[in-house]
């Protein structure tokens, strides 16, 4: 429904005010975006982004109030994720190899 992809194309959206531009600064084409946002408000009970077409006054895009909300809540899960799995993740990163050690055996 949601993840680290989408919830930055979210916030670019937010930050641009532009689906392309969205897409761009994510290095992907203007039909992938649109393509994830029309699945993103088709997923939802309700859009999480508005849009209106090109023209004289220029087009453009928002994020609804329910995309804000969203894109907080999602934030916030991965918050919460990290910091109740900092105490493991440390544990992982202490039996780290030393940086750059190649384990490939020459492969």
């Amino acid at each position: 429904m949601l993840g680290p992809g989408k919830a930055d194309l979210l916030e670019r959206i937010r930050d641009s005010g532009s689906i392309s531009a969205a897409g761009r600064a994510m290095g992907m084409s203007y039909k992938r975006a649109w393509s994830l946002v029309e699945e993103m408000n088709a997923t939802w009970r309700v859009p999480l982004v508005a849009s209106a077409r090109g023209g004289p006054g220029g087009g453009g895009a928002q994020l609804t109030e329910a995309g804000h909300e969203v894109l907080r809540l999602y934030r916030a899960v991965l918050d919460r994720a990290a910091a109740a799995a900092a105490p493991e993740l440390a544990a992982l990163e202490r039996m780290l190899g030393p940086a750059g050690e190649d384990m490939s055996g020459g492969k």
